[in-house]
């Protein structure tokens, strides 16, 4: 099984993609953008696309390895990754579903002001990639693609990941870790995972 978790930049995608990797036993963590970085750091600059999504060798690399893994991997993929452009999604997420692959594919949809304080708090500047996008991407997943949405305005990260878990129908191990712990470990992933400025 894949799980592709989608959402607006600053949605949470990351946080709970990590936090589900935490509580699933036998799952592995796919990061579609690291492909973007290496066919930056692969090909000439006077080359580069300002998003690398636009590239038909980034969609077409995601999708094979996407394959690949969920041919020879038996626990569950868990990819977070944002795709508001329809062509795209039906290169990747429509292409592997026609492999007859179980992708389950989900949302995370929150208001503009709701991702404007997130991204507050990791503190990304107000010309940033993440804030520059917001608008489009609500925009994407009101008309464009509309799988399963999972609303996280008011939702704390564990339930949104017991909620993935269960319409996933998968079965996640108890949290032990107490609050400290929680805010320490959401707090690395949050920072090693801010690329995009």
């Amino acid at each position: 099984m894949i799980i592709w978790i989608n959402g607006a930049f600053g949605s949470g995608k990351t946080t709970c993609t990590y936090e589900l990797h935490k509580r699933l036993p036998n799952s592995f963590v796919y990061d579609p953008e690291n492909i973007g970085f290496f066919i930056r750091k692969n090909t000439p600059k006077e080359i580069h696309k300002s998003d690398f999504q636009n590239l038909e060798q980034w969609r077409l690399f995601n999708y094979e390895m996407l394959k690949y893994l969920s041919d020879v991997y038996e626990g569950t993929i868990i990819a977070p990754m944002t795709l508001i452009i329809r062509q795209y999604y039906d290169e990747i997420i429509g292409r592997l579903i026609k492999d007859g692959i179980d992708v389950k594919h989900f949302i995370l949809y929150a208001e503009k002001e709701t991702i404007e304080k997130r991204l507050n708090k990791r503190l990304e500047r107000s010309n940033s990639w993440a804030r520059a996008r917001i608008e489009r991407c609500i925009d994407a997943f009101n008309n464009d693609i509309q799988d399963k949405k999972i609303i996280t305005d008011n939702k704390p990260i564990d339930i949104v990941v017991e909620e993935i878990a269960q319409l996933s129908g998968l079965t996640i191990i108890p949290d032990k870790r107490n609050r400290l712990r929680k805010f320490i470990d959401r707090t690395q992933t949050t920072i090693k995972h801010i690329r995009r400025g």
